[in-house]
């Protein structure tokens, strides 16, 4: 009987939503508003009747809708979107957050309600709707646009700071204190989890998808996506994060595989079948009598939200260095509440520290903002072309030089201060991997296993195993970020010399630099992974047994972790540089007439080579001759288009590009490397 209640339920909301859609479509209404509307009209605040006999089930399913959703987005958003997009997305999202926290905040206290009401009132306030958003886009056909991708960004970076939030609400409800180490250890850990996912998730999935893909089985790979979405939404979940944040993690790191227009298309149609149950869902929850229970609350939180989130987030857009226009645009598409929203209302409501009407009113006030997200969207151009002839010309002005201005800062390029940045950015990725491996270390020894429990080994010994082989593990970015410690130093030093070149010590003082670097990142490497695997520790002697063992290994397989590691480093920069398979296979361009005079020619890296583990800028080809490196193979991976922080090793193969006499410079200077 459950089967056949669930499929009249199922048919119920497809029925009726397919008809709403339908006149809203004739209305030239936007469809979110129809499925809302179906989701009213079969609710059970509805008279005479309710056409839905388990609501549970229903939301069950609107589950999946937000999981498909979320995935969809990271399968347009992908990391390359997301880098151009950063800053943006950290600085608007902040500021939303903070300001909205106390807008929310004063509006509880307003109302007479108490600390907790209103603490918990400015956090439901304070993060938008990704679903809806992403929907309402993808409808008026703005997904594309600039301004759309600095919400997407905007909104994932709202999504992770939801889960601190939810981490400090905890602790404040729990408690009565803030409890800052709770919020720095659940940021430090969903950092480690991102970063870890991301970077395995690079290695594997898109080789995967293209495996798969060369089956030529649409079923197959649809299955194979599918079960990828759901299983990583389901890891995610297991580590206490959200499922949300799991789909669009693995939906982003989909959107790298070649084949991503193939998926596109072929997870659409299971996407609009489940979002269309998410968002009657939503309608479901809609008490018609609350709206005047509540009239007065629900009015000015409503108000609260949309002008409050249409400013905050147009300045924070602003201020990041985007024109006036982008900022409008973003603020007016930013403007609602969603289902973060019902997750802290409903956290408070299990803790027993909110009132009971805080969860109804955080419904009635998504849905109308909701209602009104698309209209808001359509309208931002009309309000930018508003706003550009009645502010004053002056301002107008101002505004504009403050763009270009910032836009100009941001384009000067200091060749130092990339590298820093980037061998910065490196070592603490590499830091995270490590981080990554010893956490999940310690989790297997927590859970203990069964088949853990078969190694005749008692817990301390287990332990010892454990700690020894998430050393081991962990080898190939402790070698990679203590290299990049010592190319940091190295250029420190000669930075500083640079400065103090009329000093007789300055040799002195760059040995120090180069030294220190190195040396104290070495140290601060060693406190990371004795910190995090203080639980797996052994007694002294096994300790340095074990050390004396891995000093060993270190020694002897040194080459081969750097190979490894360069592999991994390769294969990562080679998915992110893929292009996508176009729809349709064109034919190839002919070749230019200003091309005809290049060449291409070969050079091979020996063991006795002196060029053997320097970075290209270090070699200089292109100043000395004026040919370029256009690709490296090593162990039968191609790194295309290689930068100047690449690092030649023996027995890579060079593909030089340049005229012929380039070419002979080039071969003369790569000889003499090669003696």
């Amino acid at each position: 009987m459950h089967g056949i209640s669930f499929l009249q339920d199922l048919a119920v909301v497809m029925i009726v939503a397919g008809l709403v859609t339908i006149i809203f479509h004739r209305l030239k209404q936007p469809v979110v508003l129809g499925y809302i509307v179906a989701g009213v009209i079969m609710g059970p605040h509805t008279p005479p009747f309710s056409l839905i006999t388990d609501e549970e089930t229903v939301h069950t399913l609107s589950e999946m809708g937000v999981v498909l959703l979320m995935f969809s987005l990271g399968l347009e958003f992908s990391l390359g979107k997301l880098k151009r997009v950063g800053a943006t997305a950290f600085i608007a999202a902040a500021m939303e957050i903070i300001l909205m926290l106390g807008i929310g905040y004063q509006i509880g206290r307003w109302f007479g309600w108490g600390p907790m009401d209103s603490i918990f009132l400015g956090a439901m306030l304070s993060i938008s709707s990704t679903t809806i958003i992403v929907k309402a886009l993808a409808e008026l056909g703005k997904s594309k646009e600039r301004f759309a991708e600095l919400i997407f960004g905007i909104l994932i970076v709202e999504d992770i700071l939801a889960i601190a939030i939810i981490a400090l609400l905890s602790g404040i409800a729990q408690t009565g204190s803030l409890q800052v180490s709770q919020v720095f250890s659940t940021v430090s850990r969903l950092g480690v989890f991102l970063v870890v996912a991301l970077v395995l998730g690079l290695l594997v999935v898109p080789r995967l998808i293209g495996y798969v893909a060369r089956f030529k089985s649409n079923e197959m790979l649809l299955i194979t996506v599918l079960g990828l979405c759901f299983g990583f939404s389901l890891l995610a979940v297991k580590l206490n994060y959200s499922m949300a944040l799991g789909a669009f993690v693995i939906g982003a790191v989909i959107a790298e595989a070649r084949e991503i227009h193939l998926v596109e298309n072929l997870i659409a149609p299971v996407r609009d079948m489940f979002s269309a149950i998410f968002f009657v869902a939503i309608g479901l929850l809609i008490d018609p009598h609350l709206l005047v229970q509540y009239w007065l609350p629900i009015t000015v939180i409503t108000i609260a939200v949309v002008f409050g989130k249409v400013l905050t987030c147009s300045f924070g857009t602003f201020v990041a260095g985007n024109d006036t226009r982008t900022s409008l645009r973003v603020g007016m598409g930013l403007a609602q509440i969603g289902e973060f929203s019902f997750i802290i209302a409903a956290l408070g409501l299990n803790l027993n520290v909110t009132s009971k009407f805080l969860y109804p009113i955080a419904v009635t006030v998504s849905a109308i903002t909701t209602l009104l997200t698309p209209y808001l969207i359509k309208s931002s151009d009309g309000l930018v072309t508003w706003f550009s002839r009645t502010a004053p010309k002056s301002f107008i002005n101002s505004l504009e030089l403050y763009t270009h201005w910032l836009g100009q800062k941001g384009d000067k390029k200091n060749p130092a201060a990339n590298f820093i940045r980037r061998w910065t950015f490196q070592i603490i990725i590499n830091a995270m991997l490590v981080a990554g491996v010893f956490l999940a270390a310690v989790f297997v020894a927590q859970q203990n296993p069964e088949w853990l429990k078969h190694i005749p080994l008692n817990e301390i010994e287990r332990n010892a195993l454990i700690w020894f082989a998430a050393v081991f593990l962990s080898l190939p970015m402790l070698i990679a970020a203590y290299r990049k410690l010592e190319a940091l130093g190295m250029l420190l030093g000669e930075l500083r010399v640079k400065q103090l070149s009329s000093d007789a010590r300055a040799k002195e003082i760059k040995a120090v630099i180069s030294t220190t670097v190195p040396l104290a990142g070495a140290v601060g490497l060693g406190v990371l992974v004795f910190s995090l695997s203080a639980p797996l520790l052994p007694s002294w002697e096994i300790l340095i047994v074990l050390l004396l063992v891995l000093a060993g290994l270190t020694f002897l397989l040194w080459r081969s972790f750097v190979k490894v590691y360069s592999k991994a480093q390769i294969a990562i920069q080679e998915t992110l540089a893929s292009t996508p398979l176009p729809h349709e296979t064109a034919a190839p361009a002919p070749l230019q007439n200003f091309l005809k005079d290049a060449r291409l020619q070969t050079f091979s890296i020996t063991a006795t080579s002196p060029a053997r583990g320097k970075f290209l800028r270090e070699l200089g080809l292109r100043t000395q001759t004026g040919a370029s490196i256009v690709a490296i193979e090593r162990n039968g991976i191609n790194l295309v288009n290689p930068g100047p922080d690449d690092e030649l090793q023996i027995n890579d193969q060079i593909l030089v590009l340049g005229s012929e006499t380039q070419i002979k410079k080039a071969r003369q200077l790569l000889l003499e490397a090669t003696r």
